[in-house]
């Protein structure tokens, strides 16, 4: 398999399949394409059909979402989600919330994994996205984690969807605004040998977006 990705410091979409296949155990190659670079648009007009990424490759096949690839590589796994039939569905539901939601959060507070300490105006829209992010963990945690530390007790897509909102947290300071269930699961989170991995390549990397570079 290979993971084609954008830079780790700010591809957000990247990191998530990424985070799966690591905790899976599935050996894949990486390549990363630095993002809103010449090189990036020469590069990925031969291998995402949508001009992003990140993009999956193996076995003559090209996946070029990150939800479709997270599910193909359950398939190949033969595990990735809960195996309780309605933790399951719960932890779909969330995903899918993740995947097509928190719009404000995302806009906001953009990607940067190597940064600390950012202050931005906060926004009605931004608290309601955080609001529902502690609602959403605290719910999972309470009624579907109870053998283990992530969101539905093993880790899992829902886990691996929300890793970098996690970072996000950390980068602009967002955890005083969860509940104590919500803001356990986020030390947990940020305390994983994965997501800890992909930061340090995230700090070594020399390429720089200005506009994601907020709050400093």
């Amino acid at each position: 398999m290979q993971l084609i990705i954008g830079n780790k410091n700010y591809s957000s979409w990247s990191m998530r399949p990424w985070m799966l296949l690591k905790h899976l155990g599935l050996s894949f190659d990486e390549t990363v394409i630095p993002l809103d670079t010449d090189e990036f648009r020469e590069r990925i007009r031969g291998i995402s059909p949508t001009g992003r990424v990140p993009v999956l490759l193996h076995d003559g096949l090209r996946i070029w979402d990150s939800l479709a690839i997270c599910e193909y590589a359950c398939d190949l796994a033969g595990h990735g989600w809960p195996n309780e039939r309605k933790a399951r569905a719960v932890a779909r539901s969330a995903a899918a919330e993740m995947h097509s939601g928190f719009h404000a959060l995302r806009a906001q507070w953009p990607m940067n994994a190597r940064a600390t300490g950012r202050r931005v105006p906060s926004t009605r829209a931004l608290e309601a996205d955080l609001r529902r992010l502690g609602d959403l963990w605290s719910e999972l945690r309470l009624f579907h984690g109870d053998h283990g530390p992530w969101l539905c007790s093993e880790y899992s897509v829902v886990d691996a969807m929300f890793a970098p909102v996690a970072l996000r947290l950390r980068t602009y300071g967002g955890a005083d605004a969860l509940p104590q269930v919500a803001r356990t699961y986020l030390e947990a989170a940020l305390a994983d040998p994965r997501l800890l991995e992909w930061c340090s390549a995230a700090a070594a990397e020399p390429w720089v977006i200005q506009a994601a570079e907020l709050g400093c």
